[in-house]
């Protein structure tokens, strides 16, 4: 079976499942290129936790976790399989890397999960389960998380971090045009990710807080980037990273997805 990278999805607006746009042909065109996964595994901005938690659910509901968005978008199903053996695998690798876990046999999929599923596999076929994100932890928890599950890579599951390389809602125009300026501190916290993750300097990024330009603003809260490192960690030690898609939209949200090999 062909190793997988991981991912780090940059999930943006849940609008995004009802007009997807460039950024959902990005994500349909990023699964095309990749051999179909045995399951997928989304850790996730939406699901947080004090400890690791991995969902063991067989057929995850789909969890509408917004509000304020118009009646359509909360019609909308994503209904693959679970994947509770593989959900099981994971907690167990965790166990063995000395790590806390739990699980959640009832958690459904979040919008981290399933807005970038519905465009990357539209027919909902592929087993998928959720895994938590600790807020109150630091990066190199979750690049120590990321590494305890790199084997899944080698058995058919494909890991994705979903959250956003910028995350600053207060600072958005939901209803900004295309040409809208763009908060100058997104694309130098944006160049600076897009530096550090190809030059593998992960001790600059396991530093991000204090290196890196505008990171206080671009990360008021740092759940929505905290995937990113799991997904790099999952690569391993010498992670090579590749950017397969960039844009900015709404004045301040970054959309980058990368590949980790």
């Amino acid at each position: 079976m062909s190793r997988l990278p991981s991912l780090f999805i940059s999930h943006g607006s849940p609008m995004l499942a009802l007009d997807a746009g460039p950024t959902g042909a990005a994500w349909a065109r990023i699964a095309q290129s990749l051999p179909r996964p045995r399951a997928v595994l989304v850790a996730s901005a939406h699901w947080l936790t004090s400890l690791p938690a991995v969902s063991t659910t067989a057929s995850p509901a789909t969890i509408h976790d917004f509000h304020g968005f118009p009646e359509p978008l909360f019609q909308l199903q994503y209904t693959p399989p679970g994947a509770p053996a593989v959900a099981e695998r994971a907690a167990a690798l965790l166990a063995a890397a000395g790590l806390q876990v739990g699980i959640d046999p009832g958690r459904g999929l979040d919008h981290g999960a399933w807005v970038p599923l519905k465009n990357m596999y539209p027919t909902a076929d592929i087993p998928v389960f959720q895994l938590t994100i600790q807020p109150r932890e630091h990066p190199a928890h979750h690049l120590r998380v990321g590494h305890a599950l790199a084997a899944l890579r080698d058995e058919g599951v494909l890991i994705i971090g979903s959250g956003s390389i910028t995350h600053n809602l207060r600072e958005l125009e939901w209803d900004a045009p295309a040409d809208t300026a763009i908060n100058e501190y997104v694309p130098a916290f944006q160049q600076w990710v897009y530096d550090k993750l190809l030059a593998g300097d992960q001790a600059a990024l396991l530093d991000y807080r204090k290196q890196a330009p505008g990171a206080q603003r671009a990360h008021p809260t740092e759940e929505h980037y905290l995937p990113l490192y799991v997904a790099l960690g999952a690569a391993g030690p010498d992670a090579k990273a590749e950017r397969l898609h960039t844009g900015l939209t709404n004045g301040g949200l970054a959309m980058d997805v990368y590949a980790f090999h």
